[in-house]
């Protein structure tokens, strides 16, 4: 049985919170997400929006900390689960307040703009859902070195085993740090500030 959004993210907030009350607040790394050995510049991707338009990754997001998922809208967990999490934590005051957060589809056989854009509305109307051909999806998983996305199943209600960090990346275009599936509320907390607060022109003053 499909379980309607409200029921879905009702059950999401239950998750969460168990989630946020159980591990360690201690962070091994600079950050409370796992970090790169070498940050990754965010990539050159091109694809098209939920309105229909062409949508270029890093001119639309410049200068900004920006937050990328790939995901489906059929996602039965981890998808609904980041989500949900980003919208709570962004809704607070002493978060940054010019945060993208990024929904890159890898079905586009089932995901179109408007099942995109109906599916993010239901945490924050201001998610970013982008789409694309299948090659262009490929070559986009590829610029961000993770798996490519893999079909399981058959029929209609087939799953996808796919990539399930966030990149986060900081105004000066670099991601420093990723965050995986299990990621508390508190992480986000801690370094969404840090992240906000790098940016190009602390690199060029150095």
């Amino acid at each position: 049985m499909r379980r309607s959004p409200a029921t879905l993210v009702a059950g999401l907030a239950c998750i969460i919170l168990l989630a946020a009350c159980a591990g360690s607040d201690e962070f091994e790394g600079e950050f409370a997400g796992v970090d790169l050995a070498i940050p990754l510049e965010k990539p050159d991707v091109v694809l098209t929006d939920t309105a229909g338009d062409v949508y270029d990754l890093r001119a639309e997001t410049e200068g900004l900390l920006t937050l990328i998922y790939f995901g489906y809208t059929n996602c039965p967990d981890i998808c609904p689960v980041h989500l949900a999490q980003l919208s709570q934590v962004l809704e607070r005051p002493t978060m940054p307040d010019n945060v993208k957060v990024i929904f890159i589809s890898v079905d586009p056989e089932r995901d179109d703009p408007a099942r995109i854009r109906r599916f993010l509305d239901n945490y924050e109307t201001s998610f970013v859902g982008l789409i694309g051909t299948q090659a262009e999806l490929d070559a986009a998983q590829i610029l961000f070195d993770v798996p490519l996305a893999e079909r399981e199943g058959a029929g209609d209600d087939y799953t996808f085993g796919h990539a399930g960090q966030v990149f986060a990346f900081a105004p000066d275009g670099f991601a420093y740090s990723v965050y995986p599936q299990g990621t508390r509320q508190t992480h986000w907390v801690r370094d969404l500030p840090v992240l906000h607060a790098i940016t190009a022109d602390d690199e060029e003053a150095e």
